[in-house]
């Protein structure tokens, strides 16, 4: 008999038909390529043992001149910072809370016996609603056998009325206490929480009343964008803004010990400025993205209210401001400062701004832009670099290598000093199974040490990102994969990649270092890899299939492991015949387990037409597949 070296073109390949693609690679999951050889991913590990609150949709990485070494999270919930393993809530609190003078706060908390229902009576409407945080301290003793620890701290609001709005506690109460707590009760209510993806819908409220039948509601959809959050340091601070929303400030402090600053909550922009000396009023009320130019130390907001208004309905979807140069707070342009403004001329909106080596490109729903700084009176200018482009969302683009990287609405593109469309050999696959409704959360991010750019999407069928594609700019190679990832961040800050999940019912989600080690936090990781089919000659003589030679290394698995692999033969006489990823179609699939003793196996099939594959599900598992060989002959022909 003779050998078949099983050697497969590196990538995937799913432009074409199955058959059509013989020499390539057809299907799998949480494998990628190295020097043209396929291989499991690596795995990942919890950063922080707790959850956080929320869908995390933005991290960013930065080192103070302290050596703090700090990582924003920002979740539709929340803002933190972590420090030390520790989620640090710096979430903004309200700027309009109830006037809580008549009645006050004292004795305002309330506790049913048998429940652990604590009730908080303010008297005074308080405007916030179910979902919404609130914080409690001042509370000096326990009130109806409920610890005085459990009242006071941080809260999920779980009933409203017009002036009260209960929580649960953990220990139910023993007795009812209709006025309990003391006279130093502080309550913060924090800003309102954000959705935790897009809301479409047609109903009460969309439309003009007493318009059509009654019960139709509107006929056009309302869309209720997710809550995203942008990031971006100025020194040692912390500027941040909720996208198309209000901007905040975080101060890192003057102080080595940043105990205090991690304690303090962030302020808004105006707040901020106003502790500068300048006028809030000056500061836009409104932004889509805040930005710094850390080469010439602007604060600039890519859509924005425009100077001399502080109507939030005055925000303007396309004009671009920036404070004076290294003064955050300083927004009125002046004949003394560098203070200014001007507008993008085509599109219907700034979607992102990512500044790059030399420049801050601008993407808006259109067209790319190009912002570079002057150093003129004019301060900035503004350049058209390509039309007819488009971006899927805010977070789909990323720069590696000097390259920026993007994925549009029905194509990938790349901008190395002009704009090209990226040859992409699974295009097809990606952009025909994806929920556009669900656009805005597809996010980019590199994995540098694999020389990959990284997009997590929601596939057709599914409300959240649980599907990943993968491009590796340095060899020119596409695959993809299922996993669940809302935000990621490559950053040499960090020892790996860092990726949030969507967390336990999209409440709650961790934060994850990737490529460290091989399992998923502790589970194994099932990852497979076939081939699209083979055949002799031109197909027109049947294979007999008796051994196989198999070359996998499995270096790097965890020590005091076994590892092993399942290799798989799936013959069929025809392309119409049934195919899964899982090679579980009714013909026969012979499989046989291999690990890093074995030399030879022996197994039967007979078809037209055969796939190769490998899979490993064991814990600890890491393997590299070279060249297997397939003893095979011919075997008469029908």
């Amino acid at each position: 008999m003779a050998f078949i070296k099983l050697q497969f073109k590196p990538g995937m390949d799913r432009d074409q038909t199955n058959y059509s693609n013989e020499g390539c690679w057809w299907d799998g999951d949480k494998i990628r390529f190295r020097s043209g050889y396929p291989q499991k991913l690596g795995g990942w590990n919890k950063i922080v043992p707790t959850a956080f609150y929320g869908v995390c949709r933005q991290m960013w990485d930065w080192i103070t001149t302290f050596s703090d070494n700090f990582v924003a999270v920002g979740t539709n919930n929340k803002v933190y910072i972590v420090a030390g393993g520790v989620f640090n809530d710096i979430t903004p609190l309200r700027t309009t809370t109830p006037t809580l003078s008549t009645p006050n706060t004292d004795n305002c908390v309330q506790t049913f016996n048998g429940t652990t229902t604590i009730q908080i009576n303010l008297g005074t409407v308080h405007n916030i609603d179910t979902g919404y945080f609130v914080t409690i301290s001042g509370v000096a003793s326990a009130i109806g056998g409920v610890p005085a620890s459990e009242i006071n701290g941080n809260h999920i609001v779980t009933y409203v009325s017009a002036t009260a709005f209960s929580f649960q506690s953990t220990t139910a109460a023993t007795s009812n206490v209709a006025a309990g707590g003391g006279t130093t009760v502080v309550i913060n209510f924090e800003i309102a929480p954000g959705n935790a993806s897009a809301t479409l819908g047609y109903g009460w409220g969309t439309g003009t009343w007493s318009r059509g039948t009654w019960g139709s509601g509107s006929t056009s959809p309302i869309v209720l964008p997710q809550q995203d959050w942008f990031f971006d340091n100025f020194n040692n601070d912390l500027a941040m803004n909720i996208r198309n929303g209000a901007p905040y400030w975080w101060v890192r402090g003057a102080t080595a010990d940043p105990t205090t600053a991690l304690a303090t909550r962030a302020i808004t922009l105006q707040a901020y400025a106003v502790t500068q000396g300048f006028l809030a009023a000056d500061v836009p009320s409104v932004v889509g993205q805040l930005l710094v130019a850390q080469q010439n130390q602007h604060l600039i907001a890519f859509g924005a209210v425009p100077y001399g208004s502080t109507a939030t309905s005055a925000f303007d979807p396309l004009l671009i401001r920036w404070t004076n140069q290294s003064s955050p707070g300083e927004w009125a342009p002046t004949a003394l400062n560098s203070a200014g403004d001007l507008r993008v001329s085509r599109g219907s909106r700034i979607v992102r701004a990512l500044p790059t080596r030399q420049e801050i490109l601008v993407f808006t729903d259109t067209h790319l832009y190009t912002l570079q700084y002057l150093g003129t009176t004019d301060v900035f200018g503004l350049q058209e670099y390509a039309d007819n482009i488009s971006i899927i969302s805010p977070r789909a683009c990323i720069s590696a290598a000097n390259i920026t990287y993007w994925m549009g609405q029905d194509k990938f593109y790349a901008y190395t000093g002009r704009v090209e469309s990226l040859p992409c050999t699974i295009r097809d696959y990606v952009f025909n199974d994806i929920n556009l409704d669900q656009a805005d959360q597809v996010i980019c991010g590199t994995n540098e040490q694999w020389s990959e750019i990284w997009w997590f999407y929601p596939s057709a069928s599914s409300s959240w990102n649980n599907k990943y594609v993968i491009y590796n700019h340095l060899e020119n190679l596409w695959y993809y994969g299922y996993m669940e990832r809302t935000a990621w961040l490559d950053t040499p800050l960090q020892h790996y990649p860092m990726a949030a999940d969507t967390g336990m019912n999209n409440a709650q989600g961790y934060l994850y270092f990737h490529e460290s080690g091989v399992d998923d936090d502790g589970n194994a990781m099932a990852s497979f890899i076939q081939s699209n089919d083979f055949d002799l000659g031109d197909g027109d003589s049947y294979m007999l299939c008796r051994r196989l030679i198999p070359d996998v290394d499995f270096s790097g698995s965890a020590a005091g492991t076994t590892p092993s692999a399942a290799l798989s033969i799936r013959p069929r006489n025809f392309p119409g015949s049934g195919v899964d990823s899982a090679m579980t179609q009714s013909q026969n699939v012979t499989q046989v387990v291999v690990d890093q003793y074995t030399n030879q196996v022996f197994m039967r099939a007979r078809a037209r037409q055969m796939a190769f594959q490998l899979q490993s599900t064991g814990l600890g598992v890491q393997w590299q597949m070279g060249a297997p060989r397939l003893d095979v002959r011919q075997d008469g022909r029908r």
